[in-house]
């Protein structure tokens, strides 16, 4: 089988097209074909060593597949040959076959496409965690998404509306209009000089309920001095570049929260609540109320110049890798 490889830490430019034996499934396994695989930009970080998780080279990118079950391992009974399913893998999602554990294995209902099923287990499975879990969002209140266009910002700004939100999306103002067409109530120039009073004056003062952080760097600061009192800030990632320090004090004066968004280690400790997430997205998705915004789509031979897009901030949404 093919399967875009990295045999030592560089970036995207590492790749290279591999052939591998084709795995076979163990206890408790299934093997699919995977048909669409999305990446993410945590995907740059780990081909750079840059990432909480550090696979052990050689090792393929992507972190969500789906695909078809091609065969099923002993002991495996609630799964059968020919469905379609989607699961988080943490990396070696680029590969045309994959052996992974049927726990894992979400069905994909009908109606819903394989590419856009793809991009649902962690950009979606992120923001419900963050947002219901940690966030305990509530209908009325207010969000502010930071790095609103990437395929994780977008999730969040999708998620927050249907929970009853209102939504303030912040990214690079050219990219802005994709957040009004996935549910955005506002909008806001990330780059505003500022960002604290532009987001004061957005809500009428009050500042924000909910901060849904993916970029960290010099947003965050500011952002959390307008926050609301008693408000959340959600720690997703740091697409800006730089992890924030913060001051203290500020959650001492506002009376708020940080908290911890690390979707990896919460479906390895909870994966029933993950199930549960996924579960209602993909219903969503079935019905028309979450729509994945796919930018582009590659062949498998291609995933290195993928990757080097999401590097360059050039996407809006998700990219997909067809193996």
């Amino acid at each position: 089988m093919r399967a875009a490889l990295c045999t030592h830490l560089g970036g995207p430019d590492a790749l290279t097209l591999a052939d591998l034996p084709e795995p076979a499934p163990g206890p408790g396994e299934v093997l699919i074909r995977v048909t669409a695989v999305a990446l993410n930009y945590f995907d740059t970080l780990i081909l750079r060593g840059q990432y909480q998780y550090k696979p052990e080279l050689p090792f393929s990118p992507g972190g969500e597949v789906a695909g078809i079950i091609e065969a099923l391992g002993p002991g495996v009974e609630d799964l059968c040959a020919g469905e379609r399913i989607i699961a988080y893998v943490k990396w070696n999602g680029c590969r045309e076959m994959v052996a992974l554990p049927a726990a894992d294995c979400i069905r994909i209902p009908a109606g819903v496409a394989d590419d856009a099923a793809a991009t649902l287990s962690i950009a979606y499975g992120t923001a419900m965690h963050g947002l219901a879990d940690r966030g305990r969002l509530k209908a009325g209140e207010t969000v502010a998404v930071l790095g609103a266009t990437g395929g994780a910002g977008l999730a969040a700004v999708e998620i927050a509306r249907l929970m009853g939100a209102r939504v303030i999306a912040l990214a690079s103002a050219e990219k802005l209009p994709a957040c009004l067409e996935h549910g955005a109530d506002e909008t806001l120039d990330i780059a505003t000089p500022d960002l604290k009073d532009a987001l004061k004056h957005i809500t009428g003062g009050t500042g924000c309920d909910v901060i849904y952080d993916c970029v960290g760097g010099p947003y965050a600061e500011p952002a959390l001095r307008a926050m609301a009192w008693r408000g959340r800030y959600l720690v997703v990632g740091f697409a800006g570049g730089g992890i924030p320090s913060i001051p203290l004090n500020l959650l001492l004066l506002k009376g708020c929260e940080m908290a911890g968004v690390f979707f990896g280690r919460f479906v390895e400790l909870e994966p029933m609540a993950h199930r549960r997430n996924m579960e209602q997205v993909l219903a969503w998705c079935a019905a028309g109320r979450i729509v994945p915004r796919i930018h582009a789509t590659f062949p498998l031979s291609r995933t290195g110049e993928a990757l080097a897009l999401i590097e360059a901030r050039k996407v809006t949404g998700k990219l997909i890798i067809t193996p």
